[in-house]
Order: structure tokens, then sequence, then C-alpha cells
């Protein structure tokens, strides 16, 4: 049997091997029936489930997710008008996603300060300020980085209009 292998042979410890360590462990330590939990191991489709929960609960109810998606809505339909190649679509794709996952962690941000009291939501008030400016930022150098992209193909676009003829 290899290390960090089950008898099995599936590359995992199984949940017996698991108990074993930790009850002699706690026996070691001198802990009589130390009440041991684990929790048991989602399937990646439960995984997956509450990962689309969370975007649906991100995104439902704020604003500023209309406005990246109508703005992300424009930067495809120009990308796709502007012929972009595959480098960058890349970067145009990767700075969407950039975008949208800054908003996410700053809706999460802000869904944890509403169930704060008054004192402890005033001693974090920075926190959202810092979250604010993270999306910010992050709108900031897409835009940077997409009107870099849409002014070069433009310009390539352009090119045979502006040069002399014979």
């Amino acid at each position: 049997m290899k290390r960090g292998r089950s008898a099995d042979g599936r590359g995992e410890v199984g949940y017996q091997s698991i108990m074993l360590i930790l009850q002699s462990s706690s026996a070691l330590a001198g802990i009589e029936d130390a009440p041991v939990r684990l929790r048991s191991r989602r399937s990646w489709r439960d995984k997956v489930r509450t990962a689309f929960r969370g975007i649906k609960l991100g995104v439902r109810g704020h604003s500023s997710f209309f406005i990246h998606f109508f703005v992300t809505a424009l930067v495809l339909a120009a990308a796709i008008v502007l012929h972009c190649d595959l480098v960058q679509w890349c970067l145009l794709l990767g700075c969407i996603g950039m975008v949208l996952t800054t908003e996410l962690v700053n809706s999460a941000i802000e869904a944890l300060f509403r169930g704060l009291d008054e004192e402890s939501g005033f001693r974090a008030g920075p926190c959202l300020d810092i979250a604010a400016g993270a999306v910010l930022l992050a709108s900031i150098t897409a835009s940077v980085i997409g009107s870099l992209i849409f002014l070069s193909r433009l310009i390539e676009m352009c090119a045979p209009l502006f040069q002399s003829r014979p």
C-alpha cells in the first residue's frame, strides 16, 4: 500500500482511518471520549449548485450588476464587430470576470455588514469602502485594457483608408 492511499487505492484516506487517528491522538492527549464530528463530503453537483446559488444571491437586487451586465454586452458586441483575435478575447473576458468577481465579493461583504449591530457596523465601515474601492479599481483597469484593445483594432481597420494612393 502506497503512502497517502487507502486500502482500496482510491487515493484518499478513509473515514475509519481518520477516526482512528483522531481517537488515538485524543487518547495520547488525555482527553476521554472527545466528541469528534467530521463534515461529510459534498458531491461536486452540490458544490456547483451552492456556487450558482451564491451568484444568484449576489446578482439579485444589486443595481450595479445590471450596469456591469449592460457594459459586458456592449464589450462583447464591440469585440464581435471589431473581429478581435483570440488573445484580445481572452483579455476582454478576463477583465469582465475580474470586475464581476470583485462585485460579488463586495456584495458578500455588504451582506455581512447588514448582519452587524450598529457599533460593530461603525467599526467595520472602512471594510465596505475598501471593497467598493476594489470594484472601482477593477472597473478602471478593465476600461483601460478594453480601450487599448478596441483602439488598436480601430486603428488597424482604418489604416488602409488613410494610406496614400499612388
